[in-house]
């Protein structure tokens, strides 16, 4: 046998071997379907299997039950588009300069601009397009909220064009809870009925028609982004007579009545998700096909509902009885931030045979963490740094109950906002501390113990003790690192006199 037959052969085997590594299914038909459920605006906290007083969702629990709860899970940036962008890229939204939510051209408040935060740039790579390259039917149902394609020139912002071979659902960032316009067939339709339970019917029919090829469906549910009400009578019932526990009851000033009656509303929007989640749950059942599904159930950001005298989310809205005036840079009422309860999300896997039954993980994950572990699920290989560079991790080993002895549970976070008020947030978190800087005003930075002091109660930023400001230099130092690691456009917006740049 000469060299060159010999060359050959061992290419030949080397890239069988490397097929196998990244391919670990016999053929393309065992490979499992994937059900992809971001929520939009869900608390960590607002479902019953976290442990909340007041919540009720049965699916989600009973998923919880039969999968992997993790108990750390974050978003970088705690609002939706650059969630989204993270997501569903892998990346730092500001890599792709989208800062805060996306605005509508028919915003009521806000002006459109398709030269700012315009929409997710075409020539990035979506986790759907290496899937739909792989040979999984792709589709999306409900909201997208990555850049408006309403006209000639913002086509190129639409699903489709991004991964997606089937796109039903919201136009934009929001849709009435009721007798919503969506686009369905390519057309804009007004449907009669409730939106959240005419995004499940057009996700259960997707299910349904599924074809020989594995699936990606990412059903992104509308609720419980508010408007909250109306609600389906039945997700009303559980909270009608409810006086509901608040989080942060002698917050000062806390308008308690208005929170009780905004956190019954939430959680039956909620409510009526978690019933949505049931019935795409039991059209797997009823297809056969559950057992080769992977469900993974995440939302795209935290909520607020009188923690820390706040509600809503990264964009938070005073929630006392006395709202602050509008200063230079803050509209009135609104409370920029990056706390916990904005950043942190309920994320759970199930995937029988795999995830373990009831499992907690402790171990701090991120959205970014999203892309490379539904790749390593469908065999797919990852793209090389040069193609498309991932920041996150596979979630695999965590989900398998691998030991996992260097997990890295630092985690960053960032928030350009923009809409009703400025505000140029970076944090970094430890599972001991975290650090928040607004690099457009220094008074408002922060440091919370998060070991002693996990509601961030107490900004211990002006502690004088020399152990806290070796804390605060260590924790400046990552920020500046990070932001540096990702060409964070902040670094040439804001000037370096203010002290925060060495």
């Amino acid at each position: 046998m000469n060299s060159k037959v010999i060359k050959i052969i061992g290419a030949v085997c080397y890239l069988l071997l490397n097929v196998q590594e990244v391919y670990p299914f016999q053929n393309k038909d065992e490979r499992p379907n994937i059900l992809f459920i971001l929520t939009d605006d869900q608390a960590p906290w607002a479902f019953g299997a976290s442990g909340d007083p007041n919540a009720y969702t049965p699916n989600i629990d009973k998923l919880a039950a039969e999968g992997v709860t993790f108990l750390n899970a974050f978003t970088t940036t705690p609002v939706c588009s650059p969630s989204r962008t993270s997501i569903m890229t892998g990346r730092y939204a500001s890599e792709y300069n989208i800062l805060d939510f996306i605005v509508s051209p028919n915003h009521s408040k806000l002006k459109y601009d398709p030269n700012v935060n315009a929409g997710l740039d075409p020539s990035s790579i979506t986790f759907a397009e290496k899937l739909q390259k792989s040979g999984y039917h792709t589709g999306l149902i409900g909201k997208w909220h990555l850049g408006d394609w309403s006209s000639e020139e913002g086509e190129k912002f639409h699903p489709k064009n991004h991964g997606f071979d089937f796109f039903m659902g919201l136009t934009g960032g929001g849709a009435s809870p009721v007798d919503p316009e969506l686009e369905i067939e390519g057309k804009l339709k007004t449907v009669q009925g409730l939106t959240t339970d005419i995004l499940a019917d057009h996700a259960i029919s997707f299910i349904k028609n599924k074809s020989e090829n594995p699936f990606l469906l990412c059903y992104n549910t509308r609720a419980p982004h508010s408007q909250w009400l109306p609600v389906a009578e039945d997700d009303w019932v559980p909270f009608e007579n409810l006086d509901p526990v608040l989080p942060n009851p002698n917050y000062p000033d806390l308008n308690i009545e208005k929170a009780k009656r905004r956190m019954k509303e939430y959680l039956a929007s909620t409510a009526g998700m978690d019933r949505n989640v049931g019935r795409l749950i039991a059209a797997l059942e009823e297809k056969g096909i559950m057992d080769n599904t992977i469900v993974i159930f995440m939302s795209d950001h935290g909520y607020n509902m009188g923690h820390n005298g706040i509600e809503h989310k990264g964009n938070g809205k005073w929630i006392t009885k006395t709202i602050p005036k509008k200063t230079e840079n803050i509209n009135e009422g609104y409370r920029p931030n990056l706390f916990d309860n904005s950043l942190k999300i309920p994320a759970i896997v199930y995937w029988k045979g795999v995830a373990k039954a009831g499992r907690k993980v402790d171990q701090t994950i991120s959205v970014l963490d999203i892309y490379p572990t539904l790749l390593e699920m469908a065999g797919v290989e990852l793209p090389s740094s040069s193609e498309h560079l991932l920041r996150g991790r596979s979630l695999l080993p965590l989900i398998k109950g691998e030991e996992v002895v260097d997990w890295d549970n630092d985690f960053y976070a960032e928030y350009s906002m923009v809409n009703y008020a400025t505000s140029f947030l970076r944090s970094y978190r430890t599972p001991e501390w975290k650090l928040v800087r607004d690099f457009m005003d220094p008074s408002r930075d922060e440091l919370f113990h998060i070991a002693l002091d996990p509601e961030e109660n107490i900004n211990l930023i002006h502690d004088n003790r020399e152990a806290v400001k070796e804390i605060v230099a260590v924790l400046h130092q990552k920020i500046l690192d990070k932001m540096r690691e990702i060409n964070d456009p902040l670094l040439k917006e804001v000037t370096v006199n203010r002290g925060y740049f060495r």
